[in-house]
C-alpha cells in the first residue's frame, strides 16, 4: 500500500499517461509516430531534480514536465499536448485508488476467513447476550462472530461497488470539452490503464466519487471500531469472556505489572476516528467553484493516502486480533449462571400467552418470579413454579423444557447455513 502512494509510483503513472497520450495521438496521425516512439524510449524522471525545479516553478506538474523533457530532446514538444494538469493528476489518482481498493478488498477477504474459522469453532459455545449492557437472553459466541462475518461482507460489497465508481480517468483538457485533445485519446489512455473514461468532466473528475470512496472507507473503519469496542467490553475484568492475545514478555502498564490491556482494540477505535474525520474533509471537497478550484487538492494529498494506508493497517491488525483471540467458555458459563436463569423470562411469558393467558397478567406473574430471583430467593425456574397463575397453565416439566438453552439455539444451524458458514 505504501508503494502505491510513493512519489516513485506517482511519477511512474504520470509518465505512463503522458506516453500513452502521445502514442494515441500518433495512431490518430496527430503527431509523428517516430516522435512518440522516441518519447517512449527516452523519457525518464528524477525525483530530486523534480523537487529542485518545483522550488522555482511552485508547480509540481510543470516541474515534472521540465525534467522529463530534458531526457527526451526535441520530441518532447509533443508531451502534454492539449492536456491540463488535472488530466494527469486525476487519472493517476484513479489508478492509485483502484489499486488501493484491490488491496483493501483482499484484506477484507482474509479478515472474513479468519472470522469464519473462529465462528465455526465457537458455533455452539453459549454466552449471555446483552442489551443496554445488561444480561438479556443467551446467544452463542459463534453467532456473535457470524454477525461480524456478515457485517464485513457488506463492507466488501460496498468497496467493490465504490471501486467501480472511482475507476474513472479523464483526458479532456482545461474545462473538460476536449477542445485540444481528441476523446479517442482519452479512451485509449484509460483503456490501457484499466480505467473507464469519465462520461463528462470539467477540469477535474467530480469529487462526489472521491467522497464516496472516503465514506466507504470510513464505514469500514467504523465497523472495525464497533468490533474493537465489543472485544474491549468482553475483556473487562468483571466480564473476561474474551481477551486479546498477550505475548510472553509483553507489558501492560509502566506502573502496574498485573495489567493485560486491550491495546489493539483501543488503537483501532482511535484510528477509526481519523478515517471518519478524513471522510468529512472529502465531503467538503465536493463543492468546488465552477469548473474547478484547487481547494480540494491540498486536503486530498493527506486524506486519500492516509485513509488507504490506515485502513490497510487496521484490517490486518483486526485479523491478527481475531485469529489470536483468547476465548474463555468457562467464564461465559459462569456469567450465564449469574442471574439464575432470568434470561428464560420471555420463554415463559410466550408460553403463557399461547396457553390462553392475558398478556398483561402473564407479564406481571413472570415479573414477580423474576424479581424474587433478583433478590436471590432461588432460581428463576423455582420461582416460576411457585406462581399459581403460571402453574395453572404450565406443568413443571414444561417449565423445565422452556428454561433450556435449546430453545434459544434451535436456529443456529440455519443461520450459519444462510451465511455460508456451514
Amino acid at each position: 500500500m505504501h508503494r502505491i502512494w510513493s512519489d516513485e509510483r506517482k511519477f511512474q503513472v504520470w509518465l505512463e499517461i503522458e506516453m500513452l497520450a502521445c502514442e494515441a495521438m500518433a495512431e490518430l496521425g496527430q503527431i509523428p509516430t517516430k516522435d512518440a516512439a522516441e518519447i517512449r524510449k527516452r523519457a525518464r524522471f528524477s525525483i530530486p531534480e523534480i523537487a529542485e525545479i518545483e522550488k522555482r516553478t511552485n508547480h509540481d506538474v510543470i516541474a515534472f514536465l521540465e525534467n522529463v523533457s530534458e531526457s527526451v530532446g526535441p520530441a518532447a514538444r509533443w508531451i502534454h499536448q492539449g492536456l491540463t494538469s488535472s488530466d494527469i493528476l486525476d487519472t493517476t489518482l484513479a489508478v492509485q485508488l483502484t489499486e488501493s481498493a484491490t488491496i483493501l478488498l483482499d484484506d477484507l477477504k482474509k479478515l472474513r476467513a479468519a472470522i469464519a474459522d473462529q465462528a465455526r469453532r465457537f458455533k455452539m459455545t453459549p454466552m449471555i447476550g446483552r442489551s443496554h449492557g445488561i444480561h438479556a437472553e443467551p446467544i452463542t459466541f459463534g453467532l456473535k462472530l457470524a454477525l461480524m462475518f456478515d457485517e464485513f461482507g457488506r463492507a466488501e460489497e460496498r468497496l467493490t461497488q465504490t471501486r467501480e465508481r472511482i475507476r474513472v480517468g479523464k483526458i479532456s483538457g482545461a474545462v473538460g470539452t476536449h477542445a485540444h485533445v481528441d476523446p479517442k485519446v482519452e479512451r485509449a489512455v484509460c483503456e490501457k490503464l484499466g480505467l473507464k473514461p469519465e462520461t463528462l468532466s470539467t477540469q477535474i473528475v467530480q469529487r462526489d466519487r472521491h467522497a464516496e470512496f472516503c465514506a466507504t472507507l470510513a464505514l469500514i473503519a467504523s465497523s472495525i471500531d464497533r468490533w474493537g469496542t465489543e472485544f474491549r467490553h468482553l475483556q473487562r475484568t468483571e466480564v473476561l469472556e474474551v481477551e486479546e492475545f498477550f505475548a510472553e514478555g509483553q507489558k501492560g502498564s509502566s506502573a502496574m505489572p498485573h495489567k493485560r490491556n486491550p491495546i489493539t482494540s483501543e488503537r483501532l477505535s482511535g484510528l477509526a476516528r481519523v478515517i471518519r474525520g478524513n471522510a468529512v474533509a472529502a465531503l467538503e471537497n465536493v463543492a468546488l467553484w465552477h469548473e474547478r478550484d484547487i481547494s480540494h487538492s491540498s486536503a486530498e494529498r493527506i486524506i486519500l493516502p492516509d485513509s488507504c494506508i490506515l485502513l490497510d493497517y487496521m484490517l490486518v491488525k483486526l485479523r491478527e486480533l481475531v485469529k489470536g483471540l483468547q476465548v474463555y467458555p468457562e467464564r461465559m458459563e459462569q456469567n450465564l449462571a449469574l442471574t439464575k436463569g432470568l434470561y428464560f423470562s420471555q420463554s415463559i411469558l410466550l408460553a403463557l400467552t399461547r396457553a390462553g393467558a392475558e398478556r398483561k397478567s402473564a407479564y406481571e406473574a413472570v415479573q414477580r418470579a423474576a424479581m424474587k430471583t433478583w433478590k436471590d430467593e432461588g432460581t428463576f425456574a423455582e420461582n416460576v413454579k411457585r406462581e399459581p397463575e403460571i402453574t395453572a397453565r404450565l406443568s413443571a416439566a414444561e417449565i423445565d423444557r422452556l428454561c433450556s438453552l435449546d430453545v434459544h439455539f434451535q436456529h443456529v444451524d440455519a443461520t450459519f447455513n444462510a451465511l455460508g458458514l456451514e
